[in-house]
Formats: structure tokens, sequence, C-alpha cells
């Protein structure tokens, strides 16, 4: 029978007796699915399926989707809007904004190569840190505001050319020692087990850095954060759009602070 199949699918096998009000939230949602499963469609549609769940629900049954992808092998739409159910569900994402298409591609795609700043923003958690910067004489790339003038890499645009630039909070160290890289004030911490977020304030701007586990407390120090070029993602101020133009590491003494 149908129904049997998709309760053994579904580990529902044993609440077949059961009437809606004896099930929990997560074995309703998994009978909603089995409804679907006995049509046997050509496509599944899952239209935020997990909304309405807790935490704990949410994992679960987001398990539970993947493995029942894996073992039926339809083609399945899942509309969300929680970036971590995108990036392990899908084989392919498409990220959409204001009913428009910004990026299709795979998860590891859209993380690593955003195509614009709304995606580089949306994707990650914490999200990408965007920060205005400028390409100036020779080439040599700095954010804007910044008081101490450090140059964080060189590009080939010409000098005047305005961007944002991004990089993931993973892509970032942050250091004790003065004078390596550019000085920012860490205004909090989170813990989060496996790792922790450092807050930092860099002239004014909130970047967000991730940091290895450790008992340290560096809450209201001074840090010194380091971009590594290469990892340093640019988009078009104006249109949003990412620039393919790598980003190339500066000589040492770029790094210094520039005579006016």
């Amino acid at each position: 029978m149908r129904v049997d199949h998709a309760a053994k699918i579904l580990n529902l096998a044993d609440y077949l007796d059961r009437r809606p009000a004896q099930l929990s939230g997560g074995q309703r949602q998994r009978v909603a699915m089995g409804r679907a499963i006995v049509r046997e469609p050509d496509v599944f549609l899952f239209d935020e399926p997990l909304s309405n769940l807790d935490a704990l629900l949410r994992v679960q049954m987001r398990i539970e989707i993947k493995r029942l992808h894996k073992r039926l092998n339809a083609t399945s739409i899942f509309v969300t809007h929680d970036q971590v159910e995108a990036m392990t569900l899908a084989d392919t994402l498409i990220v959409m904004n204001a009913g428009r298409i910004e990026q299709i591609g795979s998860p590891a795609e859209v993380y690593r190569r955003p195509a614009s700043i709304f995606v580089a923003g949306f994707m990650g958690a914490p999200a990408m840190n965007l920060l205005p910067a400028t390409v100036g004489l020779g080439g040599k790339v700095t954010l804007d505001g910044i008081a101490n003038d450090v140059a964080i890499g060189q590009s080939t645009l010409r000098a005047g050319t305005t961007l944002t630039i991004g990089i993931r909070p993973e892509n970032i160290a942050l250091s004790a020692v003065k004078g390596q890289g550019l000085p920012a004030t860490v205004d909090l911490v989170e813990e989060l087990g496996g790792s922790r977020v450092a807050y930092c304030n860099l002239d004014g701007s909130e970047v967000a850095v991730v940091l290895p586990p450790g008992d340290d407390k560096i809450d209201g120090n001074t840090m010194w954060l380091t971009f590594p070029p290469q990892l340093i993602q640019s988009f078009d101020r104006l249109s949003g759009l990412r620039l393919d133009v790598p980003m190339k590491t500066v000589s040492t003494s770029s790094m210094k602070r520039e005579d006016a």
C-alpha cells in the first residue's frame, strides 16, 4: 500500500492509528509530506515547511527531508528564508531579491563567489563583512574612513574607483600584536561552543570575526585585524554586482601610513 510505504519512509508506521491532536508538531509535518508522497508526484513543492517548528524540530525535520529526497530521487523545490536550510538541503540554490533572481549555483559557489552585494550579505551566519573602499594611486585599496589609511590590497582597477569589499568573518585574522593589521576595539564576543564570534569596531564600522574556542577574554581590548587580499570579494558600489578583479598582496612598505 502507498500509505504503508510512505509511513515507513517517514518513520510514521507506529502512529497511523493516532488522531492529529495526538501527534507532535514534527509528526504532523511528516504526515503532510506523507500525503504528498502517496500521490507519487513528479515534483515536490515545500513552501517553508519548517517555519513554525522549534529549533530542535527544525533540525530533525531538515534531516528527514534530506533523507526523503535521497530515497525518492524526485525533483523538490524548497522555498525558505532560512539560509541554513538552503545551504544544507539544496543541490542548486536560487537566491531571489524582490522577485528577481540574483544568483543560481551550488551552495558552495553561492557562498564562496556571491554575484552581488545582496547575496554576499544574505548568505552566511554571521554575514559577510561589507565595507566601502577606494582604489588609490598605484592600485592600492584602502577602506574609506579608516584613520590610519592602511592598504589592504592592490587592484588593477583605475585610481578613484569606489568599491564595496566583502570578506567572510572566518577569513579575517585577529591578533593581539600591535601593528599587525588594522586596529579595532572588540565590543562583544559570542560564545557558540565550537567557535566564537567577535564583533569589532573598526573606526565606526562593525566587523565580525570568527575565532576558535578559547577562554581568553578580549572584550573591550584593542586588537589588530588582517584581511588576506586573495580572500577579499569586490563589488561595484553603484550596481552592487560582483567585480571579478582579483586583489593582490601589497608590499610591506605600503602597509605603513602613507604621507599626505
